[in-house]
């Protein structure tokens, strides 16, 4: 019984502070709403060589399968799909907001 009631006061603090009125955020300087489009454009990047990597991946699986399956006697039918390397990441800051 100690139990439940413990747990059920525990839950009613854990709603409280859970409906607590935060503080409105601080506003960006430019120079952190700067930092930060870089670091979007930087992820970005990121994900199109993570893409690029899975592509060559599956390109060389692929292959893979294909070099197997022709001795095995079936006739499989690729079909060549080209990876896009997004090459080196480079960011160039849009103009600034007048």
């Amino acid at each position: 019984m100690k139990k439940q009631l413990f747990l059920a006061v525990l839950t009613g603090l854990a709603i409280t502070t859970a409906h607590a009125k935060l503080p409105a955020p601080a506003p960006l300087t430019p120079e952190a709403a700067a930092k930060a489009e870089e670091a979007k454009a930087k992820a970005a990047h990121g994900a199109k060589v993570e893409n690029f990597k899975l592509c060559k991946s599956m390109e060389k699986a692929a292959a893979s399968h294909f070099k197997t399956t022709a001795g095995a006697g079936k006739q499989p039918s690729p079909k060549a799909v080209a990876c896009a390397d997004p090459g080196p990441f480079v960011y160039t800051p849009a103009a600034p907001k007048s």
